[in-house]
C-alpha cells in the first residue's frame, strides 16, 4: 500500500512550457490528500523557490537535493553543508581564468558571483520569483565562507570530471541540464532525503512512490517502492523507472495515478 508520494518539481509536477502545475495534477493531489496519502516535494529548488510555486498543502520538504529536509515547512529534519576546505578550492578557482557563474545556496538566502549567457539561458527555462543576487567577488567569498548546503555551478558536462576531481572532491555533481550542475555535500541526494521523512513519518520505504524527470532524480527513482518517469524525461531516467506515464503537460501524474489505482 503506497502511503508516501515524493514529487520533483521542474517537468514534473511544473510544466517547463507554462511555469504551472497543470489543474489535473492539483485534482490528483487533492484526491491523495483526502485519502491520507503523505505527499512530500523532492527537488534541487532552494526552499525560496519551492514555496511560491508550492500553494498545495504537501507534508514535507526534501530541498537542496536533499541537502535541506522539512517536515511542513517550519521543521528542519536535517541539513549539511559542503566540506569548507571544498569552498576554499572553489574561491581559488574562481580568481582564475577558468571561472564560472556559479550560485551560493545557504539556508536562507542565495548568491552568484556574475552573470552570464548560461545563466540567462536557464533563467528563461526556469522561471523563479528569487532570483540569486549578484554579488561583488569579495562579499560573495564571505557568503560561501558563512556555509552552504548546494552549489549551482553553470559549467558544461566536458568541464565537469576535473572540476569535481580537483575543486570539489568531497561533493557530488547532481546534473539535469546540460547547461548547469547542482552540486551537494558527498552522502546527500533525494533517496537520503526521502529516508529522514519516511523516518520522521514512521513510513517504510515499500510503502512510497516518486515521480522524476531528471538525472538527480534516479537517486530517489532507484530507492522508492514504485519509480515512475514522466514521459518528457531523459532516457537514463526511464531506465530507472518501473513505469514511464506522459509528459507533465499531457496530464503524466494523474495518468499513472490511475495507471496504479492510487485515485479514481
Amino acid at each position: 500500500m503506497i502511503k508516501a508520494l515524493f514529487f520533483d518539481i521542474d517537468g514534473t509536477l511544473v510544466s517547463f512550457a507554462t511555469h504551472a502545475i497543470p489543474p489535473s495534477t492539483r485534482e490528483a493531489l487533492e484526491q491523495l490528500r483526502q485519502r491520507g496519502v503523505k505527499l512530500f516535494i523532492a527537488s534541487g529548488r532552494h526552499p525560496s523557490d519551492i514555496f511560491p510555486i508550492s500553494d498545495f498543502p504537501f507534508d514535507g520538504y526534501i530541498a537542496l537535493n536533499g541537502g535541506y529536509c522539512l517536515a511542513g515547512r517550519d521543521e528542519v529534519v536535517f541539513r549539511r553543508t559542503i566540506d569548507p576546505a571544498d569552498i576554499e578550492r572553489l574561491i581559488e578557482w574562481q580568481q582564475g581564468p577558468d571561472a564560472f557563474a556559479c550560485v551560493l545556496a545557504g539556508e536562507g538566502e542565495m548568491f552568484l558571483n556574475f552573470v552570464d549567457d548560461r545563466v540567462l539561458r536557464v533563467r528563461k527555462l526556469v522561471e523563479t520569483d528569487n532570483p540569486a543576487a549578484v554579488l561583488p567577488f569579495d562579499a560573495w567569498c564571505a557568503a560561501a565562507r558563512r556555509g552552504v548546503m548546494q552549489l549551482i555551478a553553470f559549467f558544461g558536462p566536458k568541464e565537469e570530471p576535473r572540476l569535481m576531481r580537483e575543486v570539489l572532491p568531497h561533493c557530488r555533481s547532481m546534473r539535469w541540464n546540460p547547461l548547469f550542475t547542482d552540486i551537494v555535500p558527498t552522502g546527500v541526494s533525494k533517496a537520503e532525503g526521502i529516508d529522514r521523512l519516511l523516518s520522521r513519518f514512521g513510513i517504510g520505504p515499500d510503502e512510497t512512490m516518486a515521480f522524476g524527470d531528471g538525472g538527480n532524480d534516479i537517486p530517489m527513482l532507484e530507492h522508492v517502492g514504485v519509480a515512475v518517469a514522466m514521459g518528457n524525461a531523459a532516457p537514463e531516467v526511464k531506465r530507472a523507472a518501473d513505469y514511464v506515464t506522459t509528459s507533465v503537460d499531457d496530464h503524466g501524474i494523474a495518468r499513472a495515478l490511475r495507471h496504479f489505482g492510487l485515485i479514481g
